[in-house]
């Protein structure tokens, strides 16, 4: 069956407040009647698939401490960095209390406030009868994310006192809605938690699991969950939850679940987690893109994703995508209902190896001159020689520091290296020019992997291990793992 790639535009001054600002190009032809060139033609691996390098743009911001969480151990350490904590991510609670929320993987919550006090362990899944288990690969697997619905303190409404958790899980300790049969490595879980007093500083109450889905490897799993913080009760879109779902692992997408619909794997998720249907525990969003095609997972938002371990809403409604590519191409990419992002036969703005025949697996090549499928391709990318594994990512919309606004600031994990682009006039498929934001740290200019770095596991390079965090006003956050520290960006003096 030939994959669907776009879906009808009605209603969409409701639905898409994302497309407000981004010029999105339906550019690729379906012309099927022409043949994919040869190999011998086309298929040339490129050496360096983006030429042009990265330069360290004009803004300087200074990198303050803000907090470090407590040291905390892996169960299982073959094969795993030696992080101090595994930090993920620095979030607020959004319900106008400042309250902090940050997550170690190896199954902590932490809360703490925009003043940086000391944090104090919200949830222990550890201790929780709930499944909870970061045994199989330390690195990837764990507590994932968290996000607290928008009406988490509004008393009397569906959402009051529930947050939601994303995290891996033993096979055996439940039945997947998805993929129960090859679950031979772990499962990823989502599963609500619903208070007894919102505004307490340890958790106390229920819970109960919505979604699990079987994961083959052991990386590449569950990544991000997220409410869209920027819409009203009038909006089809509020109290919606979106998940980002990664490949499955195993390098190249060897069970060609990126370009599949059949399950809800390389994708977008989006669901109704107050909404349950006969056996889900969730409901499906009736403007969800494939809703009633059957062969089709309802759960899907977009496709074609390798691994976005984190996406991030802007305040117009944009989902911003940071998509960590295999071997070549890293990729910021900015959401489509619908839309089809390529992975396994694109990486960034190029074809992989699967879209020729015999072609080796690993390199990128250029794409054929017909397009053969309609893509969305990135916003921005850049190649290994600028960075290994693009991290977390928000457009700037505080009010710390004025030259950074309008800005969408990523980070790349490996190499601690932050970068932004302009966020307001982006085009797919038209990658905008990326600069590199300088730091100042301890009163001079430095890079923030000469600061923060620890042991590599799957290269003699030291990793930074560097994710991003953003509070209730919009400032931003570095975390890092080799020292568990969170650093806040301010304005510099330099």
């Amino acid at each position: 069956m030939k994959s669907p790639i776009f879906v009808s535009w009605k209603n969409k001054k409701e639905r898409m407040p994302m497309l407000n600002k981004t010029r999105v190009l339906f550019a690729a032809i379906v012309i099927s009647c022409l043949p994919i060139l040869s190999q011998a033609q086309q298929a040339v691996p490129l050496e360096d698939p983006i030429p042009a390098k990265i330069q360290k743009g004009n803004i300087v911001v200074a990198v303050e401490n803000f907090l470090q969480l407590p040291k905390t151990e892996d169960v299982n350490i073959e094969g795993a960095h030696p992080a101090f904590a595994r930090l993920q991510y620095l979030l607020p609670v959004g319900d106008g209390s400042g309250r902090l929320m940050i997550n170690d993987t190896r199954g902590l919550l932490y809360v703490t406030d925009e003043e940086g006090s000391k944090p104090e362990i919200y949830l222990d899944l550890r201790q929780q009868d709930v499944g909870f288990s970061d045994a199989t690969f330390a690195n990837e697997t764990g507590l994932a994310g968290f996000t607290f619905h928008p009406d988490f303190s509004l008393p009397g409404s569906q959402g009051f006192g529930k947050f939601y958790t994303a995290y891996s899980s033993p096979s055996d300790h439940g039945y997947a809605n998805y993929l129960d049969d090859v679950s031979d490595n772990h499962e990823s879980v989502i599963r609500e938690w619903t208070v007894d007093d919102p505004a307490a500083k340890k958790f106390s109450g229920s819970s109960r699991e919505i979604f699990r889905i079987g994961q083959f490897d052991q990386n590449h799993n569950i990544g991000t969950i997220k409410f869209n913080p920027f819409v009203d009760q009038n909006s089809a879109d509020y109290g919606m939850l979106y998940v980002s779902m990664g490949d499955g692992g195993g390098a190249h997408d060897p069970r060609e679940f990126g370009q599949s619909l059949s399950e809800p794997m390389s994708s977008l998720m989006r669901i109704d987690p107050l909404g349950g249907e006969g056996s889900r525990q969730y409901g499906i969003p009736v403007d969800n893109p494939f809703v009633n095609q059957p062969g089709i997972a309802p759960e899907i938002w977009a496709y074609g994703l390798r691994h976005t371990q984190q996406f991030s809403f802007d305040t117009d409604g944009r989902i911003f995508l940071a998509d960590i590519g295999q071997n070549q191409v890293e990729e910021i990419n900015i959401a489509v209902p619908g839309g089809n992002f390529g992975w396994r036969v694109r990486e960034g703005m190029f074809a992989t190896a699967f879209a020729f025949d015999r072609a080796r697996p690993g390199p990128v090549y250029q794409r054929p001159a017909s397009d053969p499928e309609e893509f969305i391709y990135p916003v921005a990318q850049y190649d290994h020689d600028e960075g290994n594994a693009v991290g977390s990512g928000f457009v700037y919309r505080g009010d710390g520091i004025p030259e950074l606004v309008g800005k969408y600031v990523f980070a790349d994990m490996v190499r601690g290296r932050i970068f932004y682009i302009d966020a307001d006039d982006l085009t797919p498929g038209v990658p905008a020019e990326i600069l590199e934001l300088r730091l100042e740290i301890d009163g001079e200019e430095r890079e923030f992997h000469d600061v923060s770095n620890y042991p590599n596991r799957y290269s003699q390079r030291n990793r930074s291990d560097l994710r991003m965090g953003i509070d209730s006003q919009g400032e931003l956050y570095l975390l890092s793992k080799g020292d568990g520290m969170v650093r806040k960006l301010v304005s510099s003096n330099l």
